[in-house]
């Protein structure tokens, strides 16, 4: 077996060999779990060391928690900082999911609330939904928390979400397996009509769509390496961020050394006692990878495909297979160029775009993440929100003010997800600088007689405090990573844009605890010099954590950015008002961003393509 890449996702066997080394240590057996198992990749000016895994682990038994790092390469244990105390929890293990019910369904304040409310005799399929707590500060919620919430099932195969029961939340402490507390509040009627959306008759007017490549794709592969039409990158894989791409380059010159999505907030803008205090952290609380897809040829991805597996370790730390973790292929993508000459002569040319992709389901909720890479050095990213949308119940067609109504006495509360993006970038290598690009009117005057003028404005962002910064579409806003050591022909930096996508930050109040526990998503960009160790914007263990970790804590120290490897955080997402139509099961809600050059080619990068023998002349 060769060896993998040090930038490789890591493999069953290195798992299997991380893991003897901590059981030879005396750290695999008894109650010790591993909620968070990844590669520990090198540092950008290491030299390739042997493969690194970084374990955190965790005592159920005491609810302490603990890092480690192993060599697998020389099979030795390189670090362990003996459970160190810090704030914040690791991310959830999926045997306390399981845990989570069971303690709430044994609960005599449980089976009493669901006696009182007339459904004793519905106990037996109830799904009783295991969630992050948040963080309040209550005196008795300091170790490993979670909130229960209770939906009914008429069977097995019914869906949960359609039938909540509202006003019962369970307060559990998992770590000495009990209910705090029980929360029984109103006696609103859970609705009745089901949420199925299987089995519906399916339409017949539609006609196939055959997407064949006869000839084979146009990218190849060697190991993890991606070669397609003058990109070449390295698909990358781990149990938290999920999908991470590496070393990107557009006509052999640097565009990124990582890019990836470490994570997404869920806040809610509900009042009501079962909501409130929702707010997950997707990756942080629980992790995008672990909860990746296996994805299915036809349905997830449609034309000349080619898979990546995946290996995340379980809670005892062995070895699982995501068989189809990632999704390689390439698409149309419409027209690149065209124009017609004054002899009405058209020249056309088609675009394509490769696509990377991974979708996880978490919850009621389900994320694809899709890098695209165009034909003119555009790297796209989007993000697809569907799957179930998160519900209440309440009076029927009475209105409520933080949530819709989307089928009788169910209603969908207001929520973001908010999604951040790392990029660090590597425009032609070497050092980098950031700057702000405006489009901007002129006043009517000496400068503007005829008051059509406007123009564009240039601001270098040259600290991190400076480069705290909101999107403005009005001014067709975008951010601009200008290479400090190349200039193109017409002797300006080569350069690469970031253009965002109009999105709302987070909109919670400064007092509430998520906009502490998540500051990064009140800014749409951020930027720091490169760290190896700032990797997630809301910190290492964000899961019940009073905040400001990550970026708002990095950020303090005002680092300069002028000449200096940069990273970019970028916030984006979409701020849900559910509408009817997002029931029974929600279409897909798109958003994302543009990494495009500018003045990083000299020229259009695609003059060069075929006509094609589609083309009709």
């Amino acid at each position: 077996m060769s060896t993998p890449h040090p930038l490789d996702p890591l493999t069953a066997a290195e798992l299997s060999a991380g893991r003897a080394v901590l059981a030879a240590a005396g750290l695999a057996d008894g109650p010790i779990r591993f909620p968070q198992v990844v590669p520990l990749e090198p540092a950008k000016d290491e030299p390739h060391p042997g493969r690194r895994i970084r374990y955190t682990l965790l005592d159920t038994a005491t609810g302490r928690a603990g890092e480690a790092v192993v060599d697998v390469t020389e099979h030795e244990l390189v670090s362990w900082d003996d459970w160190a105390t810090a704030d914040g929890q690791p991310s959830y293990l999926f045997e306390e999911y399981e845990l989570a019910e069971r303690l709430t369904k044994a609960s005599e304040g449980w089976q009493a609330a669901m006696v009182r409310r007339g459904l004793g005799d519905r106990v037996e399929h109830a799904f009783c939904a295991p969630l992050a707590p948040g963080y309040f500060g209550r005196e008795d919620e300091t170790g490993r928390i979670m909130r229960s919430l209770t939906f009914l099932r008429e069977d097995e195969g019914d869906s949960p979400w359609a039938h909540p029961v509202e006003g019962l939340v369970v307060h559990l402490d998992l770590t000495r397996q009990e209910v705090l507390r029980v929360e029984d509040a109103g006696d609103v009627p859970v609705p009745a009509e089901p949420g199925l959306y299987t089995g519906i008759p399916a339409r017949t007017t539609q006609r196939p769509i055959e997407i064949t490549q006869p000839a084979g794709p146009s990218f190849t592969v060697d190991g993890t390496e991606v070669t397609w039409e003058g990109w070449r990158l390295r698909v990358g894989f781990n149990a938290r961020e999920g999908l991470t791409l590496h070393r990107v380059s557009f006509q052999d010159r640097p565009v990124l050394y990582r890019a990836s999505v470490p994570e997404m907030v869920v806040p809610y803008g509900d009042v009501a006692p079962g909501r409130f205090w929702i707010s997950y952290f997707d990756a942080g609380e629980y992790q995008f990878g672990k909860n990746g897809n296996d994805l299915r040829l036809g349905c997830d991805c449609v034309g000349e495909i080619r898979y990546f597996p995946a290996w995340v370790a379980d809670d005892h730390g062995e070895p699982v297979e995501i068989p189809r973790a990632i999704c390689l292929h390439e698409e149309d993508d419409g027209i690149l160029w065209k124009h017609t000459d004054l002899t009405g002569t058209p020249e056309v040319r088609r675009s394509r775009r490769l696509v990377v992709s991974s979708i996880s389901t978490i919850g009621n909720y389900d994320y694809g993440h899709y890098w695209y890479f165009h034909l003119d050095g555009t790297i796209e990213f989007e993000a697809k929100a569907t799957g179930v949308v998160f519900c209440g119940a309440g009076t029927p067609g009475q209105d409520q003010r933080h949530a819709t109504e989307l089928a009788p006495g169910l209603f969908a509360p207001v929520h973001q997800h908010l999604f951040c993006a790392r990029l660090d970038v590597e425009v032609d290598g070497g050092l980098t600088s950031l700057h702000e690009v405006d489009v901007v009117g002129v006043p009517t005057g000496p400068d503007n007689p005829y008051g059509n003028a406007f123009t564009w404005q240039s601001t270098p962002l040259r600290t991190e405090s400076e480069a705290r910064r909101l999107a403005d579409p009005a001014r067709a806003r975008v951010w601009e990573v200008r290479s400090a050591s190349r200039v193109n022909r017409l002797g300006k930096p080569t350069a690469y844009q970031l253009v965002p996508r109009p999105s709302a930050t987070l909109m919670a109040q400064p007092e509430a605890s998520v906009h502490a526990r998540a500051t990064f998503a009140t800014k749409h960009l951020w930027a720091t010099p490169y760290r190896d160790d700032e990797r997630y914007p809301a910190g290492e263990r964000p899961g019940a954590h009073p905040g400001g970790a990550g970026l708002p804590a990095w950020t303090a120290a005002d680092r300069d950015l002028v000449d200096a490897d940069l990273v970019l955080w970028h916030v984006f997402g979409p701020t849900h008002v559910p509408r009817p139509e997002d029931w029974p099961v929600m279409p897909v809600d798109k958003s994302g961003f543009l990494f495009r050059p500018a003045g990083f080619c000299d020229r259009n990068p695609a003059l060069d393509l075929p006509a094609g023998d589609h083309c009709d002349h």
